[in-house]
């Protein structure tokens, strides 16, 4: 882990809000050093959402876009609802702000597998389940609990059958 993202660890409780301020490479060593939670139902009910650092390009105009829009109140991702159906398996939805209505879009499954980012073990949400549109039954997220009830992972999108890092977000319960 690097020295800025271990001190923000070790002198502050970690937020929504401590892990925008972290850098995208910051993120990785995070997500590298946390663990899987310990059962599908951690995560179980209405979580809050945020974007935290994009992949690439990770300087100029459309980065500094991308991390604004990401971190505004007009971004319309509100996070995510989990549900365990079982100790090995669940199900979830993303939830949206429209302004004019908050639909639920995008269902996925739920299960522990290994990350595609190292290897290890993680919560995994996987979208390619019928009546998703093609292109989001391709992508994979994961999590880790990086605090109590906070969780932050990767998300990515399956290229040529193997999924492509795409940009790092969160989850909480706090």
């Amino acid at each position: 882990m690097s020295a800025p993202a271990q001190a923000v660890q070790e002198t502050a409780t970690l937020d929504l809000d401590s892990l925008r301020r972290m850098s995208f490479d910051e993120l990785e060593a995070l997500y590298r050093s946390s663990r899987k939670p310990a059962k599908l139902a951690d995560l179980d009910g209405d979580a809050k959402g945020a974007m935290l650092a994009w992949h690439a390009p990770r300087s100029g105009p459309l980065a500094w876009l991308l991390r604004t829009f990401g971190s505004s109140s007009i971004f319309p991702w509100l996070g995510k609802s989990f549900r365990s159906n079982n100790a090995v398996e669940g199900e979830g939805i993303n939830r949206i702000n429209l302004l004019v209505a908050r639909p639920q879009w995008f269902r996925f499954a739920t299960r522990f597998a290994d990350s595609f980012l190292d290897g290890q073990p993680a919560f995994v949400l996987d979208y390619s389940r019928f009546g998703n549109p093609p292109l989001i039954r391709q992508i994979v997220d994961e999590v880790r609990e990086v605090a109590p009830r906070l969780y932050m992972g990767p998300a990515a999108i399956k290229l040529g059958g193997r999924p492509r890092l795409v940009l790092f977000f969160a989850v909480s319960h706090q």
